[in-house]
């Protein structure tokens, strides 16, 4: 399918806005500006009193977690994981991961998320939920390795790998997602390793997200979760961190070295009282820095827009620097920044030859207006309901706001129905 955005203010990779038209030829942004007359379009979008920005991409979050939105908050890291979250993960079927799947992607896909990157258990129902729905996902089989089902997850994630790496027209791609240095011993991780470099597949991980975390590495170890990983040669796999909150100057010269990508999650960071990661030192040092949400047991919501903004505010007030994360900067993590960070050379930015993957806000309202910096508005005053629009790989997912590829309320039910089975809570709504 061929569609034309007319007369769309449109985010530019060098920062600018301006009006222009949009040529889209099945998955790929064919044209910008002035359109050959030799292209035609099946669908037409009138542009006018919206602005296009590359689709978001939320390069770090546990999809199906959303069944578990507002079961377990205000607790601390461990103690929470302990005693709420993986006690209700270990009743979990894979219909419980598909409709808690289809209900993430559902969020991501009406807040304007083209892509994420997930890390989970029994992918197999989640990469069905990317198939049907139509958004981009990269997707890794938690791994924790101490527990008993360590070896098996190993199995499951080279099966994963083998079965739907560069499927669904290219939408997906497959890595493997060992837990953390914390829930995974040194052997095991060498395994992950051995088994990601047969088959040529990177490697999706949390890192340094608590000061405990460190410490725990520390005494075990006599090295930080950084230094540990590039001991054991995990970092030369080719690595998305998650968090990265607690880092030493050593560990960020480690991580420039081994081109280590960074997976920021401020919203949830700042809940679970896990610190703020020193961003600026990570961008001035030239490492590539994404956004996440992570989970929405500990975020509570799959809202990009509200990562951007987050990390445009948190990191001049962490610095004293009111130039820390410009607007422009911030939008560049929730888009090309994370889509390098995913692994993903062709999204991500609007212009001829990437993937058309392409999000549209709704510019109408008072908080567009004195509209001076379109980019400037979008960071800091917009919200997700202004979404109007969503396009991934060439297909529209989301129309005028309204869903294209998915029956929402019946995923609301269904969800609710795995929620009150899982949790033994009557749901109110």
């Amino acid at each position: 399918m061929n569609i034309l955005i007319k007369n769309v203010l449109t985010v530019f990779p060098n920062g600018t806005a301006k009006k222009t038209n949009i040529a889209v030829k099945n998955d790929i942004i064919f044209a910008i500006g002035t359109i050959p007359e030799t292209f035609t379009a099946n669908t037409t979008i009138d542009g006018q009193g919206k602005l296009a920005v590359p689709g978001f991409v939320n390069a770090h979050t546990h999809v199906s977690m959303t069944l578990l939105r507002s079961y377990a908050d205000d607790m601390k890291l461990m103690d929470w994981l302990e005693n709420k979250i993986w006690p209700v993960e270990a009743k979990m079927k894979k219909d419980d991961i598909y409709w808690g799947a289809m209900l993430g992607i559902t969020e991501m896909i009406k807040t304007g998320t083209t892509v994420f990157a997930d890390m989970y258990g029994d992918m197999d129902k989640v990469a069905q939920a990317v198939e049907e729905t139509g958004i981009r996902a990269v997707l890794s089989r938690g791994m924790i390795g101490a527990a008993p089902n360590g070896q098996a997850a190993l199995q499951e994630n080279c099966t994963l790998f083998e079965n739907y790496n560069n499927s669904a027209d290219g939408r997906i791609t497959v890595m493997f997602g060992p837990h953390a240095p914390y829930t995974c011993p040194p052997d095991f991780l060498k395994q992950v390793i051995e088994k990601a470099q047969k088959y040529n597949a990177q490697i999706h991980i949390h890192l340094a997200e608590t000061e405990g975390e460190v410490k725990e590495c520390l005494e075990k170890y006599s090295k930080t979760p950084i230094a540990q990983m590039e001991k054991i040669g995990l970092l030369d796999c080719g690595v998305l961190a998650a968090h990265c909150v607690h880092l030493s100057d050593e560990d960020i010269a480690i991580m420039k070295k081994h081109n280590v990508r960074v997976a920021h999650n401020p919203g949830s960071n700042l809940k679970l009282a896990s610190g703020i990661a020193p961003v600026k030192k990570l961008l001035e040092k030239g490492i590539c820095v994404g956004l996440g949400t992570d989970g929405a047991s500990s975020n509570n919501n799959l809202d990009m827009l509200e990562e951007i903004n987050l990390t445009a505010l948190i990191h001049k007030a962490a610095t004293l620097d009111p130039l820390a994360v410009p607007a422009f900067k911030a939008l560049q993590m929730g888009t090309y920044y994370g889509a390098k960070a995913v692994g993903l050379n062709d999204t991500g930015k609007i212009e001829p030859g990437m993937k058309a993957d392409i999000t549209l806000f709704s510019m109408q309202g008072t908080q567009w207006t004195p509209c001076y910096d379109a980019i400037s508005l979008l960071v800091y005053s917009a919200n997700a309901s202004m979404v109007d629009t969503v396009i991934v790989n060439g297909k529209i997912l989301l129309d005028k706001g309204l869903l294209t590829t998915i029956d929402e309320e019946k995923i609301i039910y269904e969800a609710n129905k795995c929620a009150e089975r899982l949790t033994g809570k009557t749901i109110k709504n």
